[in-house]
Protein backbone atom coordinates (compact mmCIF):
# COMPACT_ATOMS: atom_id res chain seq x y z
CA UNK A 1 0.00 0.00 0.00
CA UNK A 2 1.26 3.72 -1.19
CA UNK A 3 1.99 6.16 1.47
CA UNK A 4 -0.85 8.51 0.26
CA UNK A 5 -3.64 5.30 0.28
CA UNK A 6 -2.34 5.34 3.79
CA UNK A 7 -2.95 8.86 4.09
CA UNK A 8 -6.27 8.43 2.73
CA UNK A 9 -7.45 5.77 4.74
CA UNK A 10 -6.25 7.29 7.71
CA UNK A 11 -7.51 10.84 7.16
CA UNK A 12 -11.34 10.11 5.45
CA UNK A 13 -13.37 10.78 8.32
CA UNK A 14 -16.10 8.04 8.70
CA UNK A 15 -19.75 9.37 9.34
CA UNK A 16 -21.91 10.01 12.53
CA UNK A 17 -23.77 7.23 13.54
CA UNK A 18 -27.47 7.22 15.15
CA UNK A 19 -30.64 5.01 16.28
CA UNK A 20 -33.49 6.26 14.00
CA UNK A 21 -36.63 5.93 15.75
CA UNK A 22 -40.28 6.87 13.92
CA UNK A 23 -37.97 9.61 11.64
CA UNK A 24 -36.02 11.06 14.90
CA UNK A 25 -32.08 10.53 14.75
CA UNK A 26 -30.86 10.31 18.14
CA UNK A 27 -26.86 10.46 18.97
CA UNK A 28 -26.97 7.88 22.19
CA UNK A 29 -28.46 5.01 23.48
CA UNK A 30 -29.23 3.31 26.76
CA UNK A 31 -26.81 0.50 25.65
CA UNK A 32 -23.62 2.94 26.16
CA UNK A 33 -21.09 3.17 22.75
CA UNK A 34 -19.20 0.41 20.60
CA UNK A 35 -16.00 1.50 19.67
CA UNK A 36 -15.76 0.34 15.62
CA UNK A 37 -12.69 -0.97 14.52
CA UNK A 38 -11.17 -0.01 10.83
CA UNK A 39 -10.16 -3.91 10.17
CA UNK A 40 -7.90 -2.97 7.98
CA UNK A 41 -5.97 -1.12 10.18
CA UNK A 42 -7.04 -2.31 13.97
CA UNK A 43 -7.58 0.97 15.20
CA UNK A 44 -10.83 2.45 16.66
CA UNK A 45 -12.03 4.91 13.87
CA UNK A 46 -15.75 6.01 15.38
CA UNK A 47 -17.63 5.37 18.34
CA UNK A 48 -21.02 4.68 17.67
CA UNK A 49 -24.29 4.83 20.16
CA UNK A 50 -26.10 1.34 21.03
CA UNK A 51 -29.54 0.85 21.27
CA UNK A 52 -31.01 -0.92 24.87
CA UNK A 53 -34.47 -2.46 25.55
CA UNK A 54 -35.86 0.91 25.90
CA UNK A 55 -35.22 2.10 22.51
CA UNK A 56 -36.13 -1.37 21.38
CA UNK A 57 -39.61 -1.25 22.76
CA UNK A 58 -40.12 2.21 21.98
CA UNK A 59 -39.57 1.75 18.30
CA UNK A 60 -41.47 -1.12 18.45
CA UNK A 61 -44.29 0.48 19.67
CA UNK A 62 -43.91 3.48 16.96
CA UNK A 63 -43.91 0.93 14.06
CA UNK A 64 -47.02 -0.84 15.52
CA UNK A 65 -48.61 2.65 15.70
CA UNK A 66 -47.34 3.00 11.86
CA UNK A 67 -48.56 -0.32 10.97
CA UNK A 68 -52.46 0.35 10.78
CA UNK A 69 -51.56 3.46 8.12
CA UNK A 70 -48.48 1.15 5.90
CA UNK A 71 -51.04 -1.71 6.07
CA UNK A 72 -53.96 0.41 4.50
CA UNK A 73 -51.32 2.81 1.76
CA UNK A 74 -52.32 1.89 -1.65
CA UNK A 75 -50.34 -0.76 -3.22
CA UNK A 76 -49.48 1.33 -6.19
CA UNK A 77 -48.67 3.95 -3.65
CA UNK A 78 -46.10 1.53 -1.56
CA UNK A 79 -44.69 0.05 -5.31
CA UNK A 80 -44.19 3.67 -6.08
CA UNK A 81 -42.22 4.70 -2.69
CA UNK A 82 -39.83 1.21 -3.08
CA UNK A 83 -38.75 2.26 -6.51
CA UNK A 84 -37.63 5.97 -5.66
CA UNK A 85 -35.83 3.88 -2.71
CA UNK A 86 -34.30 2.00 -5.04
CA UNK A 87 -33.45 4.98 -7.39
CA UNK A 88 -32.00 6.82 -4.26
CA UNK A 89 -29.77 3.89 -3.66
CA UNK A 90 -28.39 3.61 -7.01
CA UNK A 91 -27.63 7.29 -6.61
CA UNK A 92 -25.96 6.97 -3.46
CA UNK A 93 -23.87 4.49 -5.29
CA UNK A 94 -20.45 6.14 -4.60
CA UNK A 95 -21.46 6.58 -0.52
CA UNK A 96 -22.23 3.19 -0.42
CA UNK A 97 -18.98 2.29 -1.78
CA UNK A 98 -17.19 4.38 0.48
CA UNK A 99 -19.00 2.92 3.67
CA UNK A 100 -18.82 -0.46 2.81
CA UNK A 101 -15.53 -0.01 3.03
CA UNK A 102 -15.55 1.72 6.23
CA UNK A 103 -18.02 -1.00 7.46
CA UNK A 104 -15.78 -4.48 6.96
CA UNK A 105 -12.86 -3.45 5.27
CA UNK A 106 -14.62 -4.90 1.78
CA UNK A 107 -12.76 -3.96 -1.45
CA UNK A 108 -14.79 -0.86 -3.60
CA UNK A 109 -15.47 -3.72 -6.48
CA UNK A 110 -16.73 -5.93 -4.15
CA UNK A 111 -19.03 -3.15 -2.16
CA UNK A 112 -19.78 -2.18 -5.98
CA UNK A 113 -21.15 -5.41 -7.18
CA UNK A 114 -23.30 -5.60 -3.99
CA UNK A 115 -25.32 -2.56 -4.28
CA UNK A 116 -26.24 -3.37 -7.55
CA UNK A 117 -28.16 -6.20 -6.71
CA UNK A 118 -29.33 -4.53 -4.09
CA UNK A 119 -30.67 -2.32 -6.21
CA UNK A 120 -32.74 -5.01 -8.09
CA UNK A 121 -33.84 -6.45 -4.98
CA UNK A 122 -35.66 -3.30 -4.29
CA UNK A 123 -37.20 -2.78 -7.64
CA UNK A 124 -38.25 -6.53 -8.20
CA UNK A 125 -40.30 -6.00 -4.62
CA UNK A 126 -41.52 -2.92 -5.45
CA UNK A 127 -43.26 -4.47 -8.68
CA UNK A 128 -44.74 -6.91 -6.26
CA UNK A 129 -46.55 -4.51 -3.99
CA UNK A 130 -49.75 -4.16 -6.35
CA UNK A 131 -49.91 -8.06 -7.61
CA UNK A 132 -50.75 -9.62 -4.40
CA UNK A 133 -53.98 -11.38 -5.18
CA UNK A 134 -56.30 -14.03 -3.60
CA UNK A 135 -57.93 -17.26 -4.60
CA UNK A 136 -60.95 -17.85 -4.93
CA UNK A 137 -63.12 -21.56 -4.17
CA UNK A 138 -66.85 -21.75 -4.53
CA UNK A 139 -69.37 -25.00 -4.72
CA UNK A 140 -72.84 -24.22 -5.82
CA UNK A 141 -74.46 -28.09 -5.02
CA UNK A 142 -76.20 -28.61 -1.90
CA UNK A 143 -76.71 -24.98 -1.07
CA UNK A 144 -73.33 -23.96 -2.20
CA UNK A 145 -70.92 -21.48 -0.14
CA UNK A 146 -68.48 -18.79 -1.70
CA UNK A 147 -65.38 -19.11 -0.65
CA UNK A 148 -61.80 -16.96 -0.58
CA UNK A 149 -58.56 -16.26 0.49
CA UNK A 150 -56.47 -13.01 1.49
CA UNK A 151 -53.10 -12.08 2.28
CA UNK A 152 -52.73 -10.08 5.10
CA UNK A 153 -49.15 -8.64 6.32
CA UNK A 154 -48.11 -9.53 9.81
CA UNK A 155 -47.42 -6.25 11.31
CA UNK A 156 -43.97 -5.46 13.08
CA UNK A 157 -41.36 -7.39 11.79
CA UNK A 158 -38.40 -7.15 13.45
CA UNK A 159 -35.10 -7.64 11.08
CA UNK A 160 -31.42 -8.37 12.18
CA UNK A 161 -28.71 -8.68 10.01
CA UNK A 162 -25.25 -9.66 9.89
CA UNK A 163 -21.72 -7.66 9.09
CA UNK A 164 -20.34 -9.24 5.95
CA UNK A 165 -23.08 -7.59 3.37
CA UNK A 166 -24.95 -5.08 5.18
CA UNK A 167 -26.39 -3.58 2.25
CA UNK A 168 -26.88 -6.72 0.26
CA UNK A 169 -28.89 -7.85 3.74
CA UNK A 170 -31.22 -4.67 4.26
CA UNK A 171 -32.37 -4.99 0.69
CA UNK A 172 -33.21 -9.28 0.68
CA UNK A 173 -35.33 -8.70 4.09
CA UNK A 174 -37.02 -5.10 3.94
CA UNK A 175 -38.42 -4.28 0.45
CA UNK A 176 -39.97 -7.51 0.36
CA UNK A 177 -41.62 -6.68 4.15
CA UNK A 178 -42.71 -3.58 3.36
CA UNK A 179 -44.28 -4.29 -0.20
CA UNK A 180 -46.21 -6.82 1.77
CA UNK A 181 -47.54 -4.17 3.78
CA UNK A 182 -45.56 -4.66 7.12
CA UNK A 183 -43.67 -2.33 9.23
CA UNK A 184 -40.37 -2.89 10.60
CA UNK A 185 -37.65 -2.29 13.24
CA UNK A 186 -33.83 -3.15 12.34
CA UNK A 187 -31.02 -3.86 14.27
CA UNK A 188 -27.37 -4.10 12.11
CA UNK A 189 -24.78 -5.63 13.64
CA UNK A 190 -22.49 -3.05 15.51
CA UNK A 191 -19.56 -4.28 13.35
CA UNK A 192 -20.98 -2.39 10.50
CA UNK A 193 -22.87 0.69 11.39
CA UNK A 194 -22.13 3.08 8.65
CA UNK A 195 -24.16 1.62 5.56
CA UNK A 196 -27.14 1.37 7.86
CA UNK A 197 -27.19 4.89 8.61
CA UNK A 198 -27.26 6.09 5.17
CA UNK A 199 -30.31 3.25 4.69
CA UNK A 200 -32.35 5.20 6.82
CA UNK A 201 -31.33 8.65 5.66
CA UNK A 202 -32.42 7.24 1.96
CA UNK A 203 -35.71 5.27 3.21
CA UNK A 204 -36.59 9.08 4.62
CA UNK A 205 -35.80 10.85 1.87
CA UNK A 206 -37.85 8.35 -0.14
CA UNK A 207 -41.03 9.47 1.78
CA UNK A 208 -41.59 6.30 3.47
CA UNK A 209 -43.57 7.80 6.83
CA UNK A 210 -42.04 7.96 9.63
CA UNK A 211 -41.96 4.81 11.75
CA UNK A 212 -42.43 2.27 8.59
CA UNK A 213 -38.87 1.70 9.33
CA UNK A 214 -37.05 2.21 12.21
CA UNK A 215 -32.76 0.82 12.44
CA UNK A 216 -31.33 0.61 15.55
CA UNK A 217 -27.50 0.06 16.03
CA UNK A 218 -27.04 -2.66 19.23
CA UNK A 219 -25.31 -5.34 20.66
CA UNK A 220 -26.44 -8.88 21.10
CA UNK A 221 -28.81 -8.00 24.21
CA UNK A 222 -30.63 -5.30 21.46
CA UNK A 223 -31.16 -8.20 19.21
CA UNK A 224 -33.01 -10.47 22.40
CA UNK A 225 -35.07 -7.72 23.05
CA UNK A 226 -36.37 -7.42 19.65
CA UNK A 227 -37.03 -11.21 19.37
CA UNK A 228 -38.81 -10.94 22.90
CA UNK A 229 -41.03 -8.43 22.07
CA UNK A 230 -44.31 -9.43 22.14
CA UNK A 231 -45.32 -6.88 19.27
CA UNK A 232 -43.10 -8.07 17.10
CA UNK A 233 -45.01 -10.79 15.29
CA UNK A 234 -42.36 -12.57 12.99
CA UNK A 235 -37.84 -12.25 12.67
CA UNK A 236 -35.88 -12.20 9.62
CA UNK A 237 -32.46 -13.08 10.73
CA UNK A 238 -29.27 -13.49 8.55
CA UNK A 239 -26.01 -14.95 10.82
CA UNK A 240 -25.03 -17.81 12.46
CA UNK A 241 -26.58 -21.04 14.08
CA UNK A 242 -25.81 -20.54 17.45
CA UNK A 243 -27.40 -17.13 17.53
CA UNK A 244 -30.23 -18.29 15.77
CA UNK A 245 -30.93 -21.45 18.35
CA UNK A 246 -31.48 -18.96 20.85
CA UNK A 247 -33.72 -17.12 18.68
CA UNK A 248 -35.63 -20.02 18.36
CA UNK A 249 -35.96 -20.80 21.98
CA UNK A 250 -37.14 -17.20 22.02
CA UNK A 251 -39.87 -17.47 19.84
CA UNK A 252 -40.92 -21.05 21.20
CA UNK A 253 -43.80 -19.79 23.57
CA UNK A 254 -45.24 -17.04 21.47
CA UNK A 255 -45.23 -20.00 18.31
CA UNK A 256 -43.44 -16.31 16.12
CA UNK A 257 -42.38 -18.04 13.07
CA UNK A 258 -39.11 -16.96 11.79
CA UNK A 259 -36.91 -16.80 8.57
CA UNK A 260 -33.20 -17.80 9.41
CA UNK A 261 -30.55 -17.40 6.90
CA UNK A 262 -27.62 -19.33 8.37
CA UNK A 263 -23.92 -20.37 7.51
CA UNK A 264 -22.99 -22.91 4.66
CA UNK A 265 -20.44 -25.08 3.69
CA UNK A 266 -20.80 -25.92 0.05
CA UNK A 267 -19.67 -28.02 -2.55
CA UNK A 268 -18.23 -26.81 -5.94
CA UNK A 269 -18.21 -30.71 -7.84
CA UNK A 270 -15.79 -30.37 -10.54
CA UNK A 271 -16.56 -33.26 -13.10
CA UNK A 272 -13.59 -34.05 -15.75
CA UNK A 273 -15.52 -32.73 -18.15
CA UNK A 274 -16.19 -29.38 -17.13
CA UNK A 275 -14.45 -26.30 -18.17
CA UNK A 276 -11.34 -25.91 -16.00
CA UNK A 277 -10.88 -22.19 -16.64
CA UNK A 278 -14.20 -20.96 -15.72
CA UNK A 279 -14.60 -24.04 -12.97
CA UNK A 280 -11.30 -23.16 -11.64
CA UNK A 281 -11.43 -19.29 -11.59
CA UNK A 282 -14.65 -19.38 -9.97
CA UNK A 283 -13.98 -22.01 -7.37
CA UNK A 284 -10.84 -20.24 -6.59
CA UNK A 285 -11.90 -16.06 -6.53
CA UNK A 286 -15.48 -17.12 -4.69
CA UNK A 287 -13.68 -18.98 -1.73
CA UNK A 288 -10.48 -17.16 -0.84
CA UNK A 289 -10.86 -13.79 -2.87
CA UNK A 290 -14.55 -12.79 -2.76
CA UNK A 291 -15.63 -10.96 0.68
CA UNK A 292 -12.50 -12.18 1.86
CA UNK A 293 -14.16 -15.71 2.08
CA UNK A 294 -16.65 -14.29 4.40
CA UNK A 295 -19.92 -15.48 2.82
CA UNK A 296 -22.27 -17.98 3.80
CA UNK A 297 -22.75 -19.31 0.09
CA UNK A 298 -19.35 -19.36 -0.87
CA UNK A 299 -18.09 -22.63 -2.39
CA UNK A 300 -15.57 -23.07 0.39
CA UNK A 301 -15.48 -27.17 -0.23
CA UNK A 302 -14.02 -27.91 -3.51
CA UNK A 303 -14.46 -31.45 -4.54
CA UNK A 304 -12.36 -32.62 -7.82
CA UNK A 305 -13.12 -36.04 -9.79
CA UNK A 306 -9.61 -38.00 -9.52
CA UNK A 307 -8.36 -37.85 -13.21
CA UNK A 308 -8.23 -34.25 -13.15
CA UNK A 309 -7.12 -33.60 -9.48
CA UNK A 310 -3.87 -32.66 -10.05
CA UNK A 311 -4.29 -30.30 -12.66
CA UNK A 312 -7.15 -28.39 -10.59
CA UNK A 313 -4.97 -28.07 -7.73
CA UNK A 314 -2.09 -26.72 -9.84
CA UNK A 315 -4.40 -24.10 -11.80
CA UNK A 316 -6.24 -23.13 -8.03
CA UNK A 317 -2.80 -22.45 -6.56
CA UNK A 318 -1.36 -20.57 -9.83
CA UNK A 319 -4.84 -18.28 -9.78
CA UNK A 320 -4.54 -18.12 -5.84
CA UNK A 321 -1.16 -16.53 -6.36
CA UNK A 322 -2.80 -13.83 -8.18
CA UNK A 323 -4.71 -12.85 -5.27
CA UNK A 324 -3.49 -9.03 -3.94
CA UNK A 325 -4.55 -9.17 0.04
CA UNK A 326 -3.99 -5.70 1.03
CA UNK A 327 -5.27 -2.37 1.88
CA UNK A 328 -9.19 -2.36 -0.02
CA UNK A 329 -8.41 1.89 -0.97
CA UNK A 330 -5.29 0.18 -2.74
CA UNK A 331 -6.28 0.05 -6.71
CA UNK A 332 -4.35 -2.91 -6.67
CA UNK A 333 -6.03 -4.86 -4.04
CA UNK A 334 -8.17 -8.10 -4.74
CA UNK A 335 -8.95 -9.36 -1.23
CA UNK A 336 -9.17 -7.57 2.13
CA UNK A 337 -8.70 -7.73 5.43
CA UNK A 338 -11.19 -10.39 7.86
CA UNK A 339 -13.46 -8.26 10.04
CA UNK A 340 -11.97 -8.06 13.34
CA UNK A 341 -9.68 -9.73 16.18
CA UNK A 342 -12.17 -12.34 17.10
CA UNK A 343 -12.28 -13.85 13.17
CA UNK A 344 -8.39 -13.73 12.87
CA UNK A 345 -7.93 -15.61 15.59
CA UNK A 346 -10.76 -18.18 15.03
CA UNK A 347 -9.57 -19.10 11.60
CA UNK A 348 -6.07 -18.59 12.01
CA UNK A 349 -6.88 -21.61 14.66
CA UNK A 350 -8.98 -23.99 12.39
CA UNK A 351 -5.85 -23.45 9.75
CA UNK A 352 -3.53 -25.09 12.52
CA UNK A 353 -5.49 -27.72 13.13
CA UNK A 354 -5.95 -28.52 10.01
CA UNK A 355 -2.09 -28.61 9.42
CA UNK A 356 -2.00 -31.02 12.37
CA UNK A 357 -5.01 -33.02 10.65
CA UNK A 358 -3.49 -34.35 7.92
CA UNK A 359 -4.48 -31.96 5.17
CA UNK A 360 -1.88 -30.93 2.71
CA UNK A 361 -1.13 -27.27 2.91
CA UNK A 362 -0.98 -26.15 -0.84
CA UNK A 363 -0.56 -22.33 -0.11
CA UNK A 364 -1.18 -19.57 2.37
CA UNK A 365 -1.83 -20.69 5.68
CA UNK A 366 -0.45 -17.21 8.15
CA UNK A 367 -1.17 -14.17 9.01
CA UNK A 368 0.42 -11.31 6.72
CA UNK A 369 3.27 -8.93 8.44
CA UNK A 370 4.88 -5.98 7.34
CA UNK A 371 3.13 -2.87 6.70
CA UNK A 372 -0.40 -4.77 7.08
CA UNK A 373 0.79 -6.27 10.33
CA UNK A 374 -1.87 -3.78 11.95
CA UNK A 375 -4.79 -5.17 10.21
CA UNK A 376 -6.70 -8.77 10.29
CA UNK A 377 -5.06 -9.80 7.07
CA UNK A 378 -4.67 -12.89 6.32
CA UNK A 379 -3.22 -15.60 3.68
CA UNK A 380 -5.45 -17.00 0.91
CA UNK A 381 -4.84 -20.45 2.28
CA UNK A 382 -5.99 -23.60 0.20
CA UNK A 383 -5.98 -27.35 1.62
CA UNK A 384 -5.78 -30.25 -0.62
CA UNK A 385 -6.62 -34.01 0.25
CA UNK A 386 -8.72 -32.71 3.14
CA UNK A 387 -10.82 -35.53 4.55
CA UNK A 388 -14.45 -35.33 4.21
CA UNK A 389 -14.69 -35.81 8.20
CA UNK A 390 -12.66 -33.42 9.54
CA UNK A 391 -13.34 -29.76 10.95
CA UNK A 392 -11.64 -28.02 8.14
CA UNK A 393 -14.86 -29.77 5.55
CA UNK A 394 -17.73 -29.99 8.22
CA UNK A 395 -17.41 -26.72 9.83
CA UNK A 396 -18.06 -23.25 7.88
CA UNK A 397 -14.56 -21.19 8.41
CA UNK A 398 -15.96 -17.67 7.11
CA UNK A 399 -12.73 -16.93 6.16
CA UNK A 400 -10.21 -17.30 2.77
CA UNK A 401 -10.03 -21.28 3.43
CA UNK A 402 -10.44 -23.46 0.46
CA UNK A 403 -10.22 -27.33 1.42
CA UNK A 404 -10.06 -29.20 -1.46
CA UNK A 405 -11.11 -33.50 -1.63
CA UNK A 406 -10.87 -35.79 -4.15
CA UNK A 407 -13.65 -38.42 -5.56
CA UNK A 408 -14.18 -40.94 -7.87
CA UNK A 409 -17.60 -41.56 -9.10
CA UNK A 410 -20.75 -39.54 -8.75
CA UNK A 411 -21.97 -40.82 -6.64
CA UNK A 412 -18.90 -40.47 -4.12
CA UNK A 413 -19.30 -37.06 -5.13
CA UNK A 414 -23.17 -36.83 -3.78
CA UNK A 415 -22.39 -38.33 -0.84
CA UNK A 416 -19.12 -36.36 0.61
CA UNK A 417 -21.24 -33.30 -0.85
CA UNK A 418 -23.95 -34.35 1.86
CA UNK A 419 -22.01 -35.38 4.49
CA UNK A 420 -22.09 -32.23 6.73
CA UNK A 421 -25.10 -30.58 8.69
CA UNK A 422 -25.40 -27.20 6.08
CA UNK A 423 -27.22 -27.13 3.90
CA UNK A 424 -27.21 -23.78 2.14
CA UNK A 425 -25.71 -23.79 -1.82
CA UNK A 426 -24.19 -26.48 -4.27
CA UNK A 427 -22.30 -25.97 -7.05
CA UNK A 428 -21.57 -28.49 -9.93
CA UNK A 429 -19.32 -27.94 -13.03
CA UNK A 430 -20.07 -30.39 -15.99
CA UNK A 431 -20.68 -30.12 -19.54
CA UNK A 432 -22.86 -33.43 -19.23
CA UNK A 433 -26.77 -31.24 -18.54
CA UNK A 434 -28.29 -34.98 -17.59
CA UNK A 435 -25.65 -35.27 -15.28
CA UNK A 436 -25.97 -31.53 -13.85
CA UNK A 437 -29.62 -32.40 -13.34
CA UNK A 438 -29.67 -35.78 -11.85
CA UNK A 439 -26.81 -34.11 -9.41
CA UNK A 440 -28.47 -30.99 -8.44
CA UNK A 441 -31.46 -33.10 -7.88
CA UNK A 442 -29.78 -35.50 -5.06
CA UNK A 443 -27.71 -32.63 -3.47
CA UNK A 444 -29.11 -31.45 -0.49
CA UNK A 445 -29.38 -28.17 -0.37
CA UNK A 446 -31.43 -25.36 -0.83
CA UNK A 447 -30.41 -23.51 -4.17
CA UNK A 448 -27.77 -25.29 -6.90
CA UNK A 449 -26.02 -23.39 -9.37
CA UNK A 450 -24.27 -25.09 -11.83
CA UNK A 451 -21.79 -23.96 -14.59
CA UNK A 452 -20.90 -20.55 -13.38
CA UNK A 453 -24.76 -19.13 -12.21
CA UNK A 454 -24.73 -16.27 -10.20
CA UNK A 455 -25.04 -15.90 -6.53
CA UNK A 456 -28.43 -14.33 -5.26
CA UNK A 457 -30.55 -13.85 -8.45
CA UNK A 458 -33.68 -11.93 -6.84
CA UNK A 459 -35.86 -14.02 -8.63
CA UNK A 460 -34.59 -17.20 -7.21
CA UNK A 461 -35.98 -18.09 -3.91
CA UNK A 462 -32.72 -18.40 -1.53
CA UNK A 463 -32.31 -20.37 1.78
CA UNK A 464 -31.24 -23.34 3.23
CA UNK A 465 -32.16 -26.59 5.39
CA UNK A 466 -30.53 -28.24 7.75
CA UNK A 467 -28.43 -25.82 10.07
CA UNK A 468 -28.47 -24.04 7.10
CA UNK A 469 -31.73 -22.06 8.47
CA UNK A 470 -35.23 -22.29 6.78
CA UNK A 471 -37.65 -19.52 5.12
CA UNK A 472 -36.73 -18.19 1.76
CA UNK A 473 -35.97 -14.53 0.53
CA UNK A 474 -36.34 -13.67 -3.64
CA UNK A 475 -38.82 -14.79 -5.39
CA UNK A 476 -42.52 -15.10 -4.95
CA UNK A 477 -41.92 -17.14 -1.88
CA UNK A 478 -39.72 -13.89 -0.41
CA UNK A 479 -42.86 -12.20 -0.79
CA UNK A 480 -45.05 -14.82 0.69
CA UNK A 481 -42.78 -14.79 4.20
CA UNK A 482 -43.91 -11.54 5.36
CA UNK A 483 -48.03 -12.71 4.41
CA UNK A 484 -50.60 -14.50 6.52
CA UNK A 485 -53.00 -16.27 4.51
CA UNK A 486 -56.54 -16.29 5.42
CA UNK A 487 -59.32 -18.01 4.27
CA UNK A 488 -63.22 -16.36 4.01
CA UNK A 489 -66.47 -19.16 3.54
CA UNK A 490 -69.91 -17.29 2.96
CA UNK A 491 -72.77 -20.14 3.10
Amino acid sequence: MTSTTQDLATNLERPAVHLHLGGEKRASGSAGTHDHIDPSTGQVDRTIPLAGAAEVDEAVQIAHSAFSQWRTTAPAERRRLLHVLADLIEQNNEEFIRRGTFDNGCTPATVAGLIEKSVEWTRYYAGWADKISSEVTSTFGNGGEFSYTIDQPYGVIGVIITWNGPLISLAMKIPAALAAGNTIVVKPSELTPFTGELFAELVAAAGIPPGVVNILPGDADAGAALVAHPLVKKITFTGGPDTARRILHSCADEMKPVVLELGGKSANIIFDDADLDAACTQGTMMSIAALSGQGCALPTRMLVQDTIYDEVIARVTALAGYIKVGHPLDPTTVSGPVVNQAALDRILGMIDRAKNSGARLITGGSRIGGELAGGYYIEPTIFADVDPASELAQTEVFGPVLAITKFSTEEEAIDIANSTRYGLSGYIQTKDLRRAHRVAEKLETGEVLINGAVNLGVTRPFGGIGISGTGKEGGRLGLQEFLQTKSIGIA
